[in-house]
């Protein structure tokens, strides 16, 4: 799935690196303070040039923690394009969930600006599906009953609802296990009915939460090249967040890399590859090896 190019995805990193330098020469500027300073202006050039669904501009979060502020969230922009999927990327504590929940309108107090299809996020909304590291699923309820909790206050017949249920199941690729319990299922199936139950509700934005975190090495690949398959299916625009610098290349059209204390972009990088990747091929490597210097030291 192609998508437009934002003003942000032009400006690259080598961009910046001139830009920091010349500056530097002609008026004397730090050459880091520079490249920060540029790098916010082409975030807030590219909320306004770009068609964005969701613009996510100067966005900062203060939490009081025993009787002191912390700021886990600082002047955090980003344009959003329909259909797109974002990697976001960085270390514990960086404000990945945090961000997640105010884009959700999971929680309203915050500074700077969340808009949605054209109207400020204020609070909770069936057009925006989060699913969390723990599928969170009822024990005492069935994979079918479990999707189709979703859909309880939804208005639509009962006809309607299991028609629904049943192509969200089948879309996982869970079929034969409707009539399952939680405990009669893998975890990484019991994430994929997390995820059901997310789409049942044909979001318009999916918001994905470190979603495999708890997962083995083996079945966490799967349910990455799961989640790539549903996302080229329904075409959602979706937003993961992840520690994972190959689960943010693999399934990225962009990965936003953050730095924490406070939480902040440091950088974007385009995943220009096609689709089905391939983790093993030199120009995934690259690009991963390149997100993963932002962390470690590559030799």
């Amino acid at each position: 799935m192609s998508r437009p190019k934002t003003a942000l995805s032009v400006i690259n990193e080598a961009h910046l690196d001139a830009l920091a330098e010349s500056l530097t020469d002609s008026i004397g500027e730090n050459p880091a303070a520079v490249k920060a300073a540029a790098l916010r202006g082409a975030q807030h050039l590219s909320l306004a040039s770009s068609a964005a669904v969701l613009a996510v501009e100067g966005v900062s979060k203060t939490f009081q923690l025993n009787g002191k502020a912390l700021t886990v969230l600082s002047d955090f922009s980003l344009a959003v394009t329909k259909g797109e999927f974002i990697s976001i990327v960085g270390s514990s504590g960086c404000g990945k969930s945090t961000l997640l929940r105010l884009i959700a309108g999971l929680d309203n107090s915050y500074d700077g600006s969340i808009v949605w299809l054209g109207d400020k996020v204020s609070g909770t909304s069936l057009d925006r599906g989060l699913v969390f590291q723990e599928h969170r699923l009822f024990p005492w309820l069935t994979v079918e009953k479990n999707v189709a909790l979703a859909l309880e206050s939804s208005g639509l017949s009962q006809q309607e609802i299991d028609a629904r249920v049943k192509h969200q199941i089948e879309l996982v690729g869970l079929s034969g296990f409707a009539q399952a319990f939680p405990h009669q299922i893998s975890g990484g199936m019991s994430q994929r009915v997390a995820i059901a139950r997310a789409l049942v509700l044909k979001p318009r934005l999916l918001l994905l939460d470190e979603p495999f975190g708890a997962l083995d090495a083996l079945t966490r690949l799967k349910m990455q090249q799961e989640l790539q398959r549903l996302w080229e299916t329904e075409g959602t625009t979706s937003i993961l967040v992840t520690h994972d610098v190959e689960e943010a290349v693999f399934l990225g059209d962009r990965v936003v890399v953050m730095e924490a204390n406070p939480g902040r972009i440091k950088r974007v990088v385009d995943v220009d590859l096609p689709r089905p990747r391939h983790r093993a091929s030199a120009a995934f490597q690259r690009i991963k090896d390149d997100v993963l210097s932002d962390f470690i030291e590559i030799s």
